[in-house]
């Protein structure tokens, strides 16, 4: 070409030409349907596709979006193609945004701390404890330790033993809750 015009340009320099991230410059290419022809390992756009692409910058800075040129320009609406909003950067589709947001909460959580396995035995200790200090403990709190329901407590009648400790009826808690004294099987 003559006239100081310019016969083609690499890709790579598109990002300063219209002052853009890379990605971005590839979405516009991709939704004009622009193929960078390869000279070696270089990408470049010729004459005419600099052209298109000057013009969509400039619609796209004067508050259009790249569909509305496609429109404009009767191009082909390519559907598939991601929408060019007007800071130049492309909107994503709502199921890629959903699964980028997913193996990100992944990813996060595999930084977090686990969350340590919940002591089997505790039970036992709570109990030692209760035995230890003379504590008399409710029928619904004898329950949540033993992993039982109050109904099947109250069956027992006054007087029963589990783990290794025995469960005698020593009055009422606040509530009219039968209170139980905790002491340990005898051997």
């Amino acid at each position: 070409m003559s006239n100081g015009e310019i016969d083609r340009l690499p890709v790579n320099q598109l990002t300063e030409r219209y002052n853009l991230v890379r990605s971005a410059v590839y979405t516009r290419l991709e939704a004009l349907g622009i193929k960078p022809e390869r000279i070696g390992n270089k990408a470049y756009v010729n004459a005419q596709q600099i052209q298109l692409l000057d013009d969509l910058h400039d619609f796209i800075n004067s508050g259009g979006t790249t569909a509305e040129f496609k429109e404009r320009r009767g191009l082909p609406k390519g559907d598939e193609q991601p929408v060019e909003s007007s800071s130049g950067l492309s909107t994503v589709p709502p199921d890629f945004a959903r699964l980028v947001a997913a193996i990100a909460a992944e990813i996060a959580s595999r930084f977090q701390p686990s969350t340590p396995e919940p002591n089997r035995f505790a039970y036992l200790e709570v109990l030692e404890k209760a035995y230890q200090n003379g504590w008399l403990l409710s029928t619904s709190e004898v329950a949540d330790l033993l992993d039982l329901l109050p109904s099947e407590i109250r069956q027992y009648g006054d007087s029963f033993s589990e783990a290794g400790f025995v469960f005698t009826k020593a009055g009422y808690r606040s509530g009219g809750e039968v209170a139980w004294k905790v002491s340990k099987l005898v051997k």
